[in-house]
């Protein structure tokens, strides 16, 4: 009971501490822009054009000398990547530690939009503490294919899914004077050889799946955006002008600034003219040939255009208070750092609600603490997590040996015998894959790994195997034979006290799939994404002699669980999906005010929801709509509400959506615009893609 007064205590003072140091938008955009203009206007073009290019690798432009100072950028994904490799460290101080949280698309697997923003809101606080003005997250590219080692940064497969945990994402990491930066615009879902990457997207799938999560944290204020490595439909995304001022600026409204890639520009006059702001990390390199003075002098690029490209950034930190805090000594908050306590504990409930439960065949919860354990596998004494960027170390590190040491007689074993196999009451294994940017790894696990889970399930049928991975591995020749199955993915620092108190029963699991895995890489749409004669794990290196390749998307707006289920291919295990240890029933929903939609009405969709097991448990009901007569190619249902929900023994409660005529839409290609299509309309409600408890006919007139 202390333990918990005293976690609540640390709770509260992290919410006031968020309060006291909030900085959301301080300024209308338009007196932003009139305040850049003013200062643009006392700048050389030298100063100017150093405007265009970052500074000292992590950090946005500036002219101190005309009182613009540099604008202190950090890597992000599980966390603050504290940064120990700048040219001038003597620039920054930074705080000794920060928390390792667990992975976005384990963050995404909670299902829960309030611990997106309790996350991201403890990332923002240490940002502040170590001076760090921009955070450079949230990522949001869609999981399209299973092999794209990035996956684990992002936040799934479903777009509905993606945008209501960026938008409490972005609202949380802002309301902290942290900058968001919403990351990779646009396309970027092959980690191959990025650069060279061409995503060759229809109009549709554009708008429909690529790009809602992006709506969703302009429309919740995130303040920057950073483009992608790839081209889409034939330009670099760095400096096409269809992708930042048509599509972001013009279509989406975004009045902030944008930032390449590190390394990702080609050519200055385009990077002029698209839209791009800043070229990071602003050093010279081999692909950018052109000296952007003498483009001036002869005439290619205009002054005017520099001002316009500066302009944004300038207005950026202006609107957010950036100078003003830095100029002022308020740039560094090293109390923040009393909220780490309050931060390890949202650690952990992120790991508790995303851990998912894929299979159980009443061995869980482990409530016999007199039973042999032996505890083996891939992850014994070092923490999984994703490389890269995305990688930070945390501190006070919880090995998966410590954690489930407590759950009883735990033997361990790196490499057992098969008597120490077969003798043992329960075997725990660990496994999984190591992620990291820059590569594509295969749908197969490593031979070892493989291996060994085999060997384990063959020789005790009571085999509980742990997954640590940032995606989908292939599965299915032991799933079906383990005695329980737990995806734990990059739980971080002290997730595998999660995992180990889901394991004993502690904690009720509640995690949800937020992507589909499939059961051969062959059944997926992005099957064929690396060209032939690619290798697996292939680094980095001698890009520019590596052929631009086309990534196709012919599957358009099919990814994920819409894909499966238009092609009738059953997944190993669908979206959506997870076991708990008690059980829930839902009702037939009803329609309030009617079951006819018309105009600008809304149609508010009520269920009854009880649980009917034994245990308090956490359940997310999830609400899809498919159209009846569709005239376009549309998948038979698409997510369009979740809502989490926790109830005690035998306990019931209502839960209501709201529908407005958009959420029936497609984006209708010959007019580009959103189109609902009037007529019948199917409400699906259940606990997952493929379980589906009961639905309700909807008429759109």
């Amino acid at each position: 009971m202390i333990m918990k007064a005293k976690t609540f205590i640390l709770l509260l003072c992290s919410l006031a501490l968020a309060r006291s140091v909030a900085a959301q938008q301080i300024m209308s955009w338009d007196e932003a822009y009139r305040q850049a203009d003013s200062m643009i206007g006392r700048l050389t073009l030298d100063q100017k054009i150093a405007m265009m290019r970052g500074y000292d690798k992590f950090f946005l432009p500036g002219v101190p000398e005309a009182g613009i100072p540099y604008v202190f950028t950090s890597d992000a994904t599980q966390g603050l990547r504290l940064n120990l490799n700048l040219p001038d460290p003597t620039m920054v101080r930074q705080i000794e530690r920060s928390t390792a949280f667990p992975a976005p698309i384990m963050l995404a697997a909670t299902f829960s939009p309030e611990l997106a923003h309790r996350y991201a809101r403890g990332v923002g606080e240490e940002c502040r503490a170590s001076g760090v003005e921009v955070l450079l997250g949230p990522g949001m590219n869609i999981y399209r294919n299973s092999q794209c080692s990035r996956n684990f940064e992002y936040l799934g497969e479903d777009p509905f899914l993606a945008a209501r945990m960026v938008e409490a994402y972005v609202t949380g990491m802002q309301s902290t004077g942290t900058l968001a930066c919403l990351k990779h615009f646009l396309a970027n879902n092959t980690e191959w050889y990025r650069r060279r990457s061409n995503s060759i997207v229809d109009e549709r799938a554009i708008r429909e799946i690529y790009t809602p999560a992006f709506v969703a944290g302009i429309e919740a204020g995130a303040a920057t955006v950073m483009t992608a490595y790839n081209r889409l439909n034939g330009e670099w995304c760095g400096q096409s002008r269809q992708v930042i001022t048509d599509l972001l600026r013009g279509e989406f409204g975004f009045r902030g600034a944008v930032m390449s890639d590190w390394r990702s520009i080609y050519d200055w006059r385009k990077v002029v003219e698209s839209g791009q702001n800043i070229d990071m990390p602003g050093e010279d390199y081999f692909y950018l040939t052109s000296d952007i003075r003498s483009l001036v002098d002869r005439g290619e690029i205009t002054e005017r255009q520099i001002e316009d490209m500066i302009r944004p950034t300038i207005a950026t930190s202006i609107a957010f208070g950036l100078y003003d805090r830095i100029l002022s000594g308020d740039k560094y908050r090293p109390e923040l750092t009393d909220s780490l306590p309050a931060h390890v504990r949202t650690s952990y409930d992120v790991a508790a609600e995303g851990t998912v439960l894929l299979r159980n065949n009443g061995i869980l919860p482990l409530r016999d603490t007199s039973r042999n354990i032996l505890l083996t596998g891939r992850w014994i004494d070092e923490l999984p997590r994703g490389g890269g960027a995305a990688r930070v170390e945390g501190y006070d590190i919880v090995t998966p040996r410590a954690a489930l040491s407590r759950l009883g007689r735990v033997t361990v074993s790196p490499k057992p015998s098969d008597e120490e196999l077969r003798s043992a009451d329960v075997v725990i294994i660990t496994t999984g894959t190591y992620d990291t940017e820059g590569v594509e790894r295969p749908f197969a696990m490593p031979k070892a790994d493989e291996r060994a889970v085999r060997r384990a399930v063959e020789l005790n049928p009571n085999t509980i195997v742990i997954v640590n991975s940032g995606s989908g591995i292939d599965m299915t020749a032991w799933s079906d034979r383990c005695a329980a199955l737990v995806y734990g993915w990059y739980p971080g620092q002290n997730g595998y006290d999660a995992i180990a108190d889901i394991l004993a029963g502690r904690v009720n699991p509640s995690g949800k799939l937020p992507m589909t895995i499939e059961c051969s890489f062959a059944d997926s749409p992005a099957c064929g994404t690396m060209p032939h004669g690619a290798s697996f794990y292939d680094r980095v290196r001698n890009e520019h002699f590596i052929m631009p390749y086309d990534v196709v998307y012919e599957e358009s707006v099919l990814v994920g669980y819409r894909w499966y289920e238009y092609r009738n291919i059953e997944p190993l295990f669908p979206f959506g999906y997870g076991l708990s240890y008690t059980t829930f029933s839902i009702d037939k929903p009803q329609a309030v005010g009617g079951s006819k939609l018309s105009g600008n009405d809304t149609a508010t969709i009520r269920v009854r929801i009880r649980n009917t097991g034994d245990r308090r448990g956490k359940e997310v009901i999830q609400l899809y709509i498919g159209e009846d007569c569709p005239t376009v190619v549309r998948p038979p249902k698409e997510l369009k509400g979740i809502r989490k929900i926790e109830l005690d023994p035998q306990q019931s409660a209502s839960v209501e959506f709201t529908l407005s005529k958009r959420d029936f839409a497609f984006w209708d290609a010959d007019s580009h615009s959103w189109r609902t299509n009037p007529g019948d309309y199917t409400i699906y409600i259940g606990s997952s893609s493929a379980d589906i408890a009961c639905t309700l006919k909807l008429t759109i007139k």
